[in-house]
């Protein structure tokens, strides 16, 4: 509910700073200029089909059908003259095709009537033609500037560090890529081309209306400060009510994929009574905020509509008491074919008007959007090469830490002064309580994170004097929980050394134990995993990273609690994986089992940040220190009864009191 609720709120919330945003779209939009050119020719000749049509409709009326009724029904010339005179000094001048005559038939006044009749079909034509145009090629356009964005913020997040993961929430940086490319998609393409050509029509209608008549446009544009505050007022409040139904939509998201992946504890608590009346009162909320939304948008329309029908009554009461009346309205002299254009003119403005109030809290949502993905992509590197950087010569193996301190928060060490040396082929065990600091010890290695003070060595050259890339090239690191992608078991195996051959990772295979049950699934190699290795075993996930680590041929190997979530017996197996893999390679080895580093070279007990003890095992135990405690209190964990007690349970439910 938290979760979708602040993704909502980026995705509607209002832009902060609009300039500096558009500048930098300007720079995207920059190499589609001439699309963007052609854009704005199809605007203006669309624009101009619309306002032009209505005075082709008027022309029809003033100059064909009114003289052309007068005509036939007239019995004198000079009363057929007088009217054409009136008709001329009106509006027969600006007849498209030709100016009616005195003597015209009514065959004439009908060919001129046709002429102008295909005309306007013309223009019809032209403008569906130059508005499918216009927005063919700002899509294009978009398109192309959205693929580049998205790529961008990919290429980021590929670079980030794993500090900056660790801290943002996976949804809210896909959202980026999606969300806020999908608001820059609608605000800053279609929303911004029918905006732009709303106003354009709105301002061209206006002129043409004021070039006119100054009052009569006066009167047919009395109802435009009316719609302008109700299509506002109802677009603010549907703009609400819509990011309340996001939100609800979120939870009912979050709630459906958390009772999915939790069908199995549902299932064994027998909650799944609870969990289905949950969602379904959340769905209902999703319901109800849908409702009220469409509620908000559904009167606009209507709203709209009246208000565009007493401008329209206004328009046609003021000129048709002018025209049966024989006056002039306030020094204008209107015509039944003037007053038909005002008419069309008045149904131009309802579309417009509410478009751009609607339209225009996308364009919103798509400039903050665009801040957003911005923010992203400008966010510094805190872990980026040297501009001097050199590439790591190969590696022989000697790791060093000097006196290193490290924080993931200022003012909070959780490395102390600790200090290491692991030679080449070496094999180093790092044991201690969670949370003392042995996986930030495996995470400087690589440099997945930057020491505060001191200096992590390899061959004596300093990690962070290398590139990254050289660096991690020759390091590898199981996890606890190994990452497996949606592809097959060769390409998941191969995903750390693309140019391997098959052979290459049949031997790594085998190496890690891996290829027996490989060779048992329905395509062998060449089966598809499901997300994250969806169909595996933990232990089965684990020998495939093994199987991938071994492939790389590192000559460092970080082992990060590699074996701490299997069984016994596929812990056996790792081992037997492992010590293959080990041999030869300098070793990082983190272990909560310490059954599993009996025989490293180095025993390392770390605790609160700092490292307490030192040496083998055999050594550390015989001191009966800090990890002879840990060690035998795991030992008595494993074997019931160990230290001469049973191991305590919890009372049963009806011992427990008040």
């Amino acid at each position: 509910m938290f979760r979708g609720h602040r993704i909502l709120e980026q995705e509607t919330s209002k832009p902060t700073r609009v300039a500096e945003t558009l500048r930098r779209f300007v720079g995207y939009f920059k190499p589609y200029w001439f699309q963007y050119f052609i854009v704005l020719v199809m605007m203006v000749i669309s624009t101009w089909t619309q306002v032009t049509a209505p005075e082709l409709i008027g022309q029809a009326v003033d100059c064909y059908l009114t003289p052309a009724t007068t005509s036939a029904a007239a019995s004198e010339n000079a009363m057929m003259a007088e009217f054409l005179d009136f008709e001329e000094s009106a509006s027969g001048s600006n007849c498209w095709y030709d100016t009616p005559q005195a003597g015209w038939t009514t065959a004439d006044y009908i060919q001129g009537l046709g002429i102008l009749v295909l005309k306007l079909m013309g223009l019809f034509l032209l403008g569906s033609v130059t508005t499918g145009l216009m927005f063919y090629f700002m899509v294009w356009s978009g398109q192309h500037v959205l693929k580049t964005l998205r790529e961008q913020v990919f290429s980021q997040i590929n670079r980030l560090s794993v500090g900056y993961h660790v801290e943002h929430e996976t949804g809210d940086t896909m959202s980026r890529v999606t969300n806020d490319a999908d608001t820059i998609q609608q605000g800053m393409t279609f929303a911004l081309i029918q905006v732009t050509s709303g106003v354009m029509l709105l301002v061209w209608v206006s002129y043409n209306m004021l070039t006119s008549s100054v009052p009569y446009a006066l009167v047919a544009m009395a109802m435009i400060p009316a719609m302008a505050i109700a299509t506002l007022w109802f677009s603010n409040q549907a703009r609400k009510a819509f990011r309340r139904t996001r939100v609800e939509m979120g939870s009912v998201n979050a709630e459906l994929q958390e009772s999915i992946a939790g069908v199995r504890e549902a299932q064994a608590f027998s909650r799944e009574d609870e969990n289905i009346k949950s969602f379904n009162e959340t769905n209902a909320a999703y319901r109800d905020a849908n409702i009220r939304a469409v509620a908000y948008t559904s009167a606009l329309a209507p709203m709209l509509e009246a208000l565009g029908y007493v401008a329209l009554m206004l328009v046609t009461v003021v000129g048709g008491w002018a025209i049966l009346n024989g006056s002039d309205f306030f020094g204008t002299t209107i015509s039944l074919g003037l007053m038909i254009t005002f008419v069309a003119y008045v149904q131009r403005f309802n579309q417009p008007v509410q478009m751009i109030a609607v339209l225009w809290t996308n364009i919103q949502s798509g400039i903050a959007g665009g801040e957003r993905i911005f923010g992203l992509l400008d966010i510094e590197q805190d872990i980026k090469d040297a501009p001097d950087a050199i590439e790591m010569p190969e590696i022989q193996g000697k790791v060093e830490l000097d006196d290193v301190w490290s924080e993931y928060v200022a003012g909070e060490p959780v490395l102390k002064g600790v200090s290491l040396l692991a030679e080449p082929g070496q094999t180093v065990a790092i044991v201690g309580p969670t949370g003392a600091g042995k996986t930030t010890i495996a995470n400087l290695i690589p440099r997945f994170y930057d020491v505060t003070l001191g200096a992590v060595k390899i061959d004596d050259v300093d990690v962070r004097k290398a590139t990254k890339s050289s660096l991690r090239r020759q390091i590898a690191v199981v996890l606890q929980d190994s990452f497996l992608f949606s592809s097959s078991v060769m390409e998941n195996i191969r995903f750390g050394r693309p140019e391997a051959t098959d052979e290459d990772v049949i031997a790594a295979a085998k190496l890690a134990h891996a290829h027996a049950f490989i060779e048992r699934m329905p395509q062998g190699y060449e089966t598809e995993l499901g997300e994250r290795g969806t169909g595996l075993s933990i232990g089965q996930r684990q020998l495939m990273a093994i199987a991938r680590a071994a492939l790389a041929n590192p000559r460092i190997l970080i082992l990060d609690e590699a074996t701490s979530s299997v069984d016994t017996r596929t812990e056996r197996l790792i081992q037997g994986a492992l010590e293959v893999l080990l041999a030869g390679r300098t070793s990082i080895v983190i272990a909560h089992r310490l059954s599993t580093i009996r025989n490293a070279d180095q025993v390392l007990v770390i605790h609160e940040g700092e490292i307490i003890e030192r040496g083998t095992h055999d050594s550390l135990m015989a001191a009966k220190g800090f990890y002879y405690d840990l060690y035998m209190s795991q030992f008595r964990r494993q074997v019931p009864g160990g230290d001469g007690k049973q191991p305590s349970l919890p009372p049963a439910p009806d011992a427990v009191g008040d």
